[in-house]
């Protein structure tokens, strides 16, 4: 996928340093402090998707200004927050290859550093002055809340479904790139069945983005990845290579894999043992299968616009989201 991802990067390298410029525009925090600690991840090398994908969308549509680009920032803004309050909440160690915020800064400072950031996005918003873009905004930061709480409910139970699965990362990560999508729409004024498709393809991408990464926790090696290997398993979430893998296991082999799943200090021996069980069912297959389809249906949506060169670099990140090493 090296070369999908260089393409990609040089059609749309002007787009990513306006973005990384207005990031950095629109940050201003009154203390040096929330700075640090926002930028400690916010700057490590994220792949600004959301934001990108908000000036693409209005692109698409006909629409380009510099409040567009101001807009995207929100989007950034809104994803380091979740993941601050992920890292604090899960325990994790590491994040994009580098040690958490909260272990440098400490808990505290983290929250409260991914709450400013919430706050930052839904201000910039509101410049926008349109109620639609304020509702898709603000229905966003709730409905993340409730899939985290939602994920916390459900942490190491092995009842945990494939419905409640789907459910669980439409919330958590799908939400933040259709409203990406939805909102570049509202902006450039486009008619209900554009802004309708995009939302679509919004929808399919997200899965596929969550769905890729939970693939990656059993394929990838900690380099690649940015973080352990393995620690979606350690934290208690199930993701749907192992949903799939417990629901076709004979009672025996899921007697195997429960004792591994529950048992948070499981060694590389049990984890090896995990990945054989898991190509054993199919469960990284299955899981490509699934997010394959949502690829599929995500560029459908696209061909609802006319063939130009935004379209293309939207087909070319459904595929790059699926297929991607990190």
């Amino acid at each position: 996928m090296t070369g999908i991802k260089q393409k990609l990067l040089s059609m749309v390298e002007g787009d990513l340093e306006k973005i990384e410029a207005a990031l950095e525009d629109n940050l201003t925090p009154h203390l040096a402090l929330v700075k640090e600690t926002a930028g400690h991840l916010m700057f490590a090398g994220g792949k600004r998707l959301r934001p990108l994908l908000i000036v693409l969308s209005a692109r698409l549509c006909g629409h380009e200004n510099e409040f567009v680009t101001k807009f995207a920032s929100i989007f950034e803004f809104l994803h380091t927050a979740t993941l601050l309050h992920d890292d604090v909440i899960d325990g994790a160690s590491m994040r994009r290859g580098k040690p958490v915020a909260n272990a440098l800064y400490g808990a505290p400072v983290t929250v409260l550093t991914g709450d400013f950031l919430l706050a930052r996005a839904l201000r910039i918003a509101a410049e926008s002055e349109s109620m639609r873009i304020i509702e898709v905004v603000s229905g966003m930061t709730e409905e993340i809340s409730q899939g985290e709480i939602h994920q916390l409910i459900k942490k190491g139970d092995l009842t945990f479904s494939e419905d409640e699965y789907m459910s669980v990362i439409r919330s958590k990560t799908g939400v933040l790139i259709q409203g990406a999508c939805k909102t570049g729409a509202i902006l450039a004024d486009a008619p209900p069945e554009a802004e309708d498709a995009l939302s679509r393809y919004g929808d399919h991408l997200g899965l596929v983005f969550q769905i890729a990464d939970d693939i990656l926790d059993y394929t990838a090696d900690s380099r690649e990845l940015g973080k352990t290997v393995g620690a979606d398993l350690k934290e208690g979430k199930l993701t749907l290579p192992v949903i799939h893998t417990l629901r076709e296991a004979t009672p025996e082999d899921r007697a195997r894999l429960e004792a591994i799943i529950t048992n948070a200090d499981f060694t590389q021996s049990d984890f090896r043992q995990l990945l054989e069980l898991m190509d054993t069912y199919g469960g990284i297959a299955y899981a490509q299968n699934v997010a394959t389809e949502h690829v599929r249906a995500a560029k459908e949506q696209l061909r609802r616009f006319e063939p130009s060169r935004t379209r293309e670099i939207l087909e070319m990140m459904a595929d790059y989201a699926l297929n991607r090493r990190a």
